[in-house]
């Protein structure tokens, strides 16, 4: 089976040279995942770029994804609740109307749809988690020309996999935040804190926030 990236057509909306060629003002879909969990992170990231610390999770994370890659490839299409398909991983996405780009772990080309799949090293998909895949669909469904309703998050820690709607009210929730981050990113706008204070103890940013 090929792994590599599936070539995009040259009329396609989200055409090879547009993703090699983004623009300053592009946003990553990882944004969209951080702004639900805090918008200020967002703030953070986009504004004071360089006070992010490296951390023992992100590396984890790395790591952990590189070899579940090579074991989904060894499996059938099962967890996916559909009888045959092309996989395709680490797919690069680039939506020119939204401005948003990012690289999906896994693809599931179908006759009828495209199915997207984010890997997590996590115990639970939360609404930052969801968000993040359904974005992710938006763009494979812009990307291909081709409805993408459906999303597995797989959760490495447990080996589980999530099935996620990608419904109406959930990309409506996609498109307001991507208006709320370019708030944030082109008028350096810090929002207020998240109100789930127990986030905070285990944010590297923490020691940023004066008022938590």
């Amino acid at each position: 089976m090929n792994n590599q990236p599936l070539p995009i057509d040259s009329d396609s909306s989200g055409i090879e040279s547009e993703w090699s060629d983004p623009t300053q003002d592009d946003m990553t879909v990882t944004l969209i995942k951080q702004h639900t969990y805090c918008p200020r992170v967002v703030y953070f990231e986009t504004c004071i770029p360089d006070v992010r610390p490296r951390t023992y999770k992100m590396d984890a994370g790395t790591e952990a994804h590189e070899r579940e890659r090579e074991r989904a490839a060894r499996r059938t299409l099962f967890a996916y609740q559909v009888p045959e398909g092309e996989r395709r991983f680490d797919v690069r996405l680039r939506s020119p109307s939204a401005g948003v780009v990012g690289i999906i772990d896994e693809v599931v080309f179908t006759p009828e749809e495209t199915i997207v799949v984010d890997y997590k090293m996590s115990n639970w998909a939360g609404e930052n988690h969801l968000m993040q895949i359904a974005a992710y669909a938006m763009l494979a469904s812009e990307c291909f020309d081709r409805p993408a309703n459906i999303g597995y998050i797989y959760l490495l820690n447990t080996k589980r996999f999530e099935k996620v709607v990608i419904d109406e009210p959930l990309r409506n929730s996609v498109r307001e935040t991507v208006v709320s981050i370019n708030r944030i990113r082109f008028e350096e706008y810090m929002p207020p804190p998240t109100k789930q204070q127990n986030k905070c103890a285990t944010c590297e940013f923490r020691r940023f926030c004066n008022d938590v």
